[in-house]
């Protein structure tokens, strides 16, 4: 029987383990890096162990640091969650080897999922259909050039021992195809280990939809539903539901077998999930995710089931029911992935500390499995997943309308999210009136790039704010400090500059004997409000309202739903003042990696031109030219560190001196 469990893993996955296996009685066991010293996982679990450096090489991806701590807590089991080690054979069959229970597969199935090349060729053996493509184990540049001809384009290159969509390319031409295999490859080695690769006919605009298992050691094979999960970008899961909408009780039936196929021909034990591409009414073969997926949740929520539970008891020798149909699901079940990620600005990784985490947990319908909490740091180091806010409905619409108004309630400061553009998604006709594809997010991009202004109320409400606040610090400081504006024999007018983004608007605020008269884009409004920590209260011409509110020194954040407005409040003195960069410089948005430089001083640029590539977050991310220039500076090399803010390449015009 499992007592003591170490879960081999951070953030929301290690959270959501313990919190199964803590029901169970069983005592947890976490570990940490150097950046991780103070997180969630850590204070949550009934004890913890430090592993080494902020890296995930120092730390979570060291298996050898993982037993020797396995070890030393006395732990009988390791749950590897996903991601990290928790698709390696090697460290599942190290565990096995010194007599600890590996919460997973056996090593056999893990090894012969473990490359999608020899995968496809036991699906194509066992008769599970598969797309055309090379698996081959030769990867010489001219062989995948030739293999590539032969496919055809466009097709989709995937690191062959990886999963989550990582490394991933889409190439659409024969002239695209040399700096694709070169960036797979980078990442492929970087994420994974193992820099083979395969290539794919690639499906313009099918579906990716998925079947959850369950399997014993007696052989007992339960599928527990499917899934959709098409919403994607940069094939990474954004929006997944369950069941999948709009498939055919026949095609449902034989992907639910194809399913059982693949796990009987690998020998599969414990959970598991088989994904496939669909599209009219056909389906094939891509791989077999040998862990528990990101969206277990949504199957959960329809079956009443929690997937940790069984996987802790298949591991621990129970069996599943022998006999008796597959569970049916009931009503539907949508989850979104709450990302530290700037969605404006292409879905750039967001780092730094949490200085307000509220999570909408308490709302009817809708579940949070969060890994961060208010004061927690988000670390460039790991991927950008903050938590999944799940809703359930009697039907698809009812989990949508829900979801939407959970999204509307959630509060981050400290970092960007993607919470925004996950609501505005939902909201689409696209989504909520039809079944995504795989296009979902190339199709609605223009769509779900409109930036939010501020309304006039809100710039009015933003600055009343800062008045209350400086109202409140004045008469602290000194009972002839009030900042009231008092004049005498004049109006108590004062005018405050605020910056949102590029933008800046100047708000007149007058005292009246009932409160503000606050001048906002030639609107007045007449107000009256107080501030109480994260809450502003106010009357606004007659109407009485409540609005979250986050204000810290010069900035204060507002919500319009799902929408976070940031303003900054300027010195009246320096409102034209620019804060952009020096004119040419290229800067780093976040610590990462330099893993690609491909220009050198004196080479002339075309707008669009990547310049040089940085990994950050467990992403590549390319730094190109804004316009046409000639390189008069490149100040890091490939395999630097960079730290966020660095001055990374320079341009000069074409026609400026040399």
């Amino acid at each position: 029987m499992i007592r003591r469990l170490l879960i081999a893993n951070r953030g929301e996955i290690a959270v959501r383990v313990i919190r199964s296996a803590r029901r169970l009685g069983i005592h947890t066991i976490a570990v940490y890096s150097d950046a991780d010293a103070n997180a969630c996982h850590v204070r949550l679990a009934d004890e913890a162990w430090h592993l080494g450096g902020a890296t995930p090489r120092e730390s979570y991806l060291d298996a050898v640091k993982l037993l020797d701590v396995a070890r030393r807590a006395g732990a009988d089991a390791v749950h590897p969650g996903y991601g990290f080690l928790s698709e390696r054979a090697d460290f599942a069959a190290a565990c096995r080897g010194a007599g600890i229970t590996f919460v997973g597969p056996p090593v056999a199935a893990i090894e012969a999922m473990g490359s999608k090349s020899a995968a496809k060729e036991a699906m194509h053996r066992a008769g599970v259909p598969v797309l055309p493509g090379y698996h081959g184990v030769d990867q010489s540049p001219t062989r995948l050039a030739a293999e590539a001809l032969k496919v055809g384009f466009p097709l989709i290159i995937k690191p062959s021992g990886g999963g989550g969509g990582k490394g991933m390319q889409i190439v659409q031409t024969a002239a695209d195809l040399e700096p694709a295999l070169a960036s797979a490859r980078r990442l492929a080695e970087s994420a994974f280990g193992d820099p083979t690769l395969l290539l794919e006919r690639y499906l313009p605009a099918p579906r990716h939809v998925e079947v959850q298992l369950l399997a014993d050691a007696a052989g007992t094979v339960r599928c527990l539903a499917t899934r959709d999960c098409s919403v994607q970008r940069r094939h990474q899961k954004l929006i997944e539901e369950a069941p999948a909408p709009e498939i055919a009780a026949d095609v449902r039936a034989r992907l639910h077998e194809a399913g059982r196929a693949v796990a009987r021909v690998v020998g599969y034990q414990n959970a598991g999930t088989v994904e496939f591409l669909y599209s009219g009414g056909e389906f094939w073969f891509m791989e077999m995710n040998t862990r528990l997926q990101v969206e277990h949740t949504v199957t959960e929520e329809v079956l009443g089931l929690d997937l940790v539970e069984w996987q802790l008891r298949i591991a621990d020798g129970e069996s599943l029911p022998a006999e008796g149909d597959d569970p049916v699901p009931y009503g539907h079940a949508i989850e979104v992935r709450v990302c530290a990620e700037d969605a404006a600005a292409g879905f750039v990784p967001s780092a730094g500390t949490l200085h307000w985490a509220r999570w909408p947990a308490d709302m009817p319908g809708v579940r949070v499995d969060s890994g961060f909490d208010s004061g927690d740091t988000v670390s460039s180091h790991y991927d950008s997943l903050l938590g999944k806010v799940i809703a359930r409905g009697r039907n698809r619409a009812e989990a949508i309308a829900t979801l939407r108004r959970a999204l509307a309630s959630l509060r981050i400061v400290g970092v960007d999210t993607n919470a925004a553009w996950l609501a505005d998604a939902l909201a689409l006709p696209a989504f909520a009136e039809a079944t995504p594809t795989t296009r979902f997010v190339a199709d609605c991009g223009e769509a779900l790039a409109i930036a939010v202004t501020p309304m006039p109320m809100e710039l009015a409400l933003a600055a009343i704010a800062f008045v209350l606040r400086h109202q409140v610090v004045a008469k602290e400081l000194s009972p002839w400090g009030a900042s009231d504006a008092f004049r005498i024999g004049l109006p108590a007018t004062q005018t405050l500059a605020l910056r949102h983004a590029a933008d800046e608007y100047r708000i007149g605020v007058e005292r009246v004997p009932a409160g503000w008269r606050v001048r906002a884009c030639d609107i007045d409004h007449a107000i009256i409000a107080t501030l109480e920590r994260q809450t502003l209260t106010a009357t606004v011409d007659g109407q009485r309202l409540t609005r979250d509110l986050w204000l810290r020194g010069e900035h204060v954040s507002l919500w319009r739903g799902a929408h976070r407005l940031d303003l900054v409040l300027l010195d009246s003195r320096d409102v034209d003042v620019s804060t952009s960069a020096h004119e040419g410089e290229l800067i780093a948005r976040l610590p990462g990696t330099v893993v690609a430089v491909l220009v050198a001083v004196g080479d002339h640029v075309a707008p669009g031109t990547t310049l040089m590539v940085v990994e950050a977050m467990k992403m590549e991310h390319a730094v190109v030219a804004p316009k046409e220039g000639r390189v008069v500076a490149v100040h890091y090399a490939r395999g630097d560190r960079v730290t966020e803010g660095a001055v990374l390449v320079e341009l000069a015009a074409v026609d400026a001196p040399q």
